[in-house]
């Protein structure tokens, strides 16, 4: 297999992670790292380039590259009318300078977009809430649950409906459905709604920091995205998956997305 060589722009907390996780992707090479007061030029045969810059030099830096004639993927953290600019005007360069470029290669941007409008075209007449969570109260339960390990529980109040979430870790051989079975009949949690989601650990979900749920609703169908995660080790995992789909594509620009 011929390996794209790829430049990382940028060595902050997303330049790094993307560094971290290159040696996953068997289609791609890393050609070397660009930091302040380095160029590409001092590298070799490099065909695309990742922008971890921070967002208000984005453009200028995925401007310079593309007129080099060098590949781009980028995930400038913008909003509304600026963003939709943003795009814009690198998929206009990357057409002029007869290359390529995918933006919005990120989380949010990104996968989290690609989310929010799958959800809306399921349920195009309900309501969305989005709910980010920097920092969740995690508590323990001494409720013994069968087949569970060990759990946590936390309270969202949304208006005037509460509703709780349970994380559980499982015992060998249990089964998800199985626990929520015993946990929609256990008197403990009556009274609210309470969702179960399984975690391969409870000690690490508790180490974690950054927490997101994406809810739709419509009557009373219901679509429920629940995570925990790293924000910067997703923005690199989708912006190498774009790396890795550059050469497949003809000269121009492309908004992110998602090919199975």
């Amino acid at each position: 297999m011929v390996r794209s060589r790829i430049a990382i722009i940028g060595y902050g907390k997303l330049g790094q992670a993307c560094a971290d996780a290159v040696h996953e992707c068997a289609g791609l090479e890393l050609a070397g790292i660009v930091r302040r007061g380095d160029h590409v030029r001092e590298l070799r045969a490099v065909q695309a380039a990742l922008v971890c810059v921070p967002a208000d030099t984005t453009l200028e830096v995925a401007a310079d590259l593309l007129q080099q004639g060098i590949a781009i993927v980028e995930c400038a953290a913008l909003q509304g009318t600026g963003l939709e600019a943003h795009h814009a005007e690198l998929i206009r360069r990357a057409a002029r300078h007869r290359t390529r470029a995918i933006v919005g290669a990120g989380w949010d941007p990104g996968v989290l977009t690609l989310l929010r409008r799958g959800f809306a075209m399921l349920l195009p007449h309900g309501a969305e809430a989005l709910t980010r969570r920097p920092v969740l109260p995690l508590h323990h339960t001494t409720q013994p649950i069968p087949g569970v390990r060990g759990a946590l529980v936390t309270e969202q109040q949304s208006g005037v409906e509460r509703q709780r979430y349970l994380y559980v870790e499982l015992a060998p051989d249990a089964k998800l459905e199985a626990v929520r079975a015993a946990v929609s009949s256990d008197p403990a949690f009556a009274g609210e709604q309470t969702q179960v989601f399984a975690v391969d650990s409870i000690a690490a979900l508790e180490a974690q920091g950054h927490g997101l749920l994406l809810e739709r609703r419509c009557g009373h169908a219901a679509l429920l995205f629940e995570a925990r995660f790293d924000p910067v080790l997703f923005a690199a995992r989708a912006m190498l998956d774009a790396a890795q789909r550059l050469p497949t594509l003809a000269v121009g620009g492309y908004r992110y997305f998602v090919s199975i």
